[in-house]
């Protein structure tokens, strides 16, 4: 936990603290080696660790008040991202690097599908899986978060998602969803078929299409041969949703709850940026594994400390800064908070309060640098050969 809330994250880091914590508090001095540390991490379960993580989101999520709710409905996000590991073998051998790079110069990558709550921002469920073969798709990966829904939830997704199968999928749960239009079929939507409901505004009927290779014939069988979806227009997106009656939502308000799937963006790049998930240091995929359980784990008890304060506070979750948390947690912990009473934790949790973050649905933002890094060129071939260049010729002269 301290290693994944920590800015330097090294095994060394965790060791020198808890050196200066005993000589602080006069007890004997301990030795500065990392392998017992690194040994006593290697026999944690994964499964302490991932249950830990996955009962901490479930008791934020729970602990929602019925004003942060849409319409009294259970809101999630989901949502698939990637995070690289160490080039070693046996991580190649589990997470390969992308096709398109040579041997010895890309990086094995994990593929990780969350399940978020909108209202708290806890994560209620993860799944990870290699980001290259079969099986590795977001689709697939998010077919093993099914069981964390429950009847009457509504699900946010982009395009990725909202295919035949995972519509029929979520209307047997009794859960509704909305997604952005997948980019083959939204290119083919023609709002002048189906049943009008408004301006580029229908519903249309999809129909069963041929068996995926994961699905068996029986399940194949029990799938309905057709679907009535609700495809619609906002905002220059297409947009498909199981909300079918245009009186009960309205366009303006499937617009409004699809503009707060940016959140799921902002929940990622806080796990992976502000926790610095995203580049993993361990060197074998179990370890690998734990390791991003870890940080799941924090990440879900900082949600559960900006909960606690924005119940305090009269807010919302989201107008709650998570940096800010992170930032005072961290100070409070090296301070001995964890002694402290009652009252103290209650100016605790205000501190966490106090700042505001603006709610901005529809935010854009460029996918862009403005700082430009340092004109080192891209390695072109393996470490060793290029180490071996540099010792017979020396380093090339600078380009200007």
């Amino acid at each position: 936990m301290a290693q994944a809330l920590s800015s330097d994250g090294s095994c060394r880091a965790v060791v020198n603290d808890a050196r200066v914590k005993r000589l602080i508090a006069g007890l004997p001095e301990c030795s500065s080696n990392t392998a017992g540390y690194c040994k006593a991490r290697a026999r944690l379960p994964q499964t302490m660790i991932s249950t830990l993580a996955l009962r901490a989101g479930g008791l934020v999520a729970d602990g929602v008040c019925d004003a942060w709710l849409w319409r009294g409905r259970r809101v999630l996000l989901a949502d698939g991202t990637t995070t690289t590991l160490p080039d070693i073998e046996e991580n190649q051998a589990v997470y390969p690097q992308p096709a398109s790079q040579r041997e010895g110069l890309g990086f094995p990558i994990m593929r990780l599908v969350v399940l978020l709550c909108l209202a708290s921002g806890a994560l209620l469920d993860a799944a990870e899986g290699a980001c290259k073969g079969k099986g590795g798709d977001e689709q697939t990966l998010f077919r093993g978060l099914l069981g964390t829904l429950r009847h009457g939830d509504v699900l946010l997704g982009d395009a990725y998602f909202p295919t035949y199968f995972l519509l029929c999928a979520l209307a047997g749960l009794g859960v509704d969803g909305v997604f952005e239009q997948y980019g083959a079929r939204r290119r083919s939507t023609d709002f002048r078929l189906g049943k009008r409901l408004g301006s580029k505004d229908h519903l249309i009927v999809w129909t069963k299409p041929k068996r995926p290779d994961w699905m068996s014939p029986q399940q194949y069988a029990e799938v309905p041969d057709t679907l009535t979806v609700r495809e619609l227009n906002v905002g220059g997106k297409t947009l498909v949703t199981t909300f079918l009656c245009p009186k009960d939502t309205p366009k303006r308000v499937l617009k409004a709850l699809y503009w707060r799937r940016w959140n799921v963006e902002l929940d990622v790049r806080n796990i992976k940026t502000t926790l610095g998930m995203e580049t993993l240091r361990c060197r074998t995929p179990e370890m690998a594994r734990k390791e991003l359980w870890a940080y799941l784990l924090a990440y879900n008890l900082i949600r559960l400390l900006m909960a606690q304060a924005a119940l305090l506070a009269d807010q919302v979750p989201r107008q709650l800064s998570f940096k800010q948390t992170v930032q005072v947690w961290i100070s409070w912990h090296a301070r001995g908070g964890a002694s402290h009473d009652g009252a103290a934790i209650h100016g605790l949790l205000l501190l966490i309060a106090e700042p505001r973050v603006g709610l901005r649905p529809g935010r854009i933002e460029p996918r862009r640098r403005k700082r430009r890094p340092k004109s080192f060129p891209l390695m072109t071939k393996p470490r060793a050969e290029a180490r071996e260049e540099v010792r017979l010729n020396g380093h090339p002269k600078k380009q200007r």
